[in-house]
């Protein structure tokens, strides 16, 4: 996957909103930790894989996708407010289910707000790409998600949002 051209993407996006909502030289570490912890509980929620007591199925792919895209482009965004940038690496096998890679995430989250470092930024890049395989998404498909809900933000963000 071209992160670099992510990144610029939410660059471009982050830049839009900051500006349009006069944020210019604020930190919004915080805010934007919190976005991203909002859009993971969203995105379980949408899979339902925690949802022992309940037999109603989850949600259909294409909104899973979308909400896992909501993560990604929080996910850039406090890469781009610390200056750190996730570069592929082989991710190698893993064996959690949902569930566990769901916590696996959170876990990541809280690590790096402990302690924003860009080792455990990259354990969270890289988690959550995890996230992703086992909700069975391909590069292609988080690719493509990503360019069509970037352009529904920027759209948003010009109608007032």
């Amino acid at each position: 996957m071209n992160w670099e051209e992510l990144y610029s993407m939410q660059q471009s996006l982050d830049n839009h909103i900051e500006e349009n909502h006069q944020l210019k030289k604020q930190d919004l570490f915080q805010k934007k930790y919190l976005a991203l912890l909002v859009e993971l509980g969203e995105l379980a929620n949408e899979t339902r894989c925690f949802k022992f007591w309940s037999n109603k199925p989850r949600n259909e792919n294409a909104i899973i996708l979308e909400e896992y895209v909501d993560g990604l482009h929080f996910i850039l965004s406090l890469g781009l407010e610390k200056g750190y940038r996730y570069c592929s690496r082989n991710l190698g096998e893993f064996t959690r289910t949902e569930t566990e890679q769901f916590n696996k995430v959170f876990e990541s989250c809280t690590d790096f707000y402990k302690n924003v470092s860009k080792e455990n930024y990259n354990l969270l890049f890289e988690n959550f790409l995890q996230l992703g395989e086992a909700l069975g998404f391909s590069e292609s498909d988080i690719q493509f998600a990503y360019y069509k809900k970037n352009e529904i933000n920027f759209e948003r963000q010009n109608k007032g949002y």
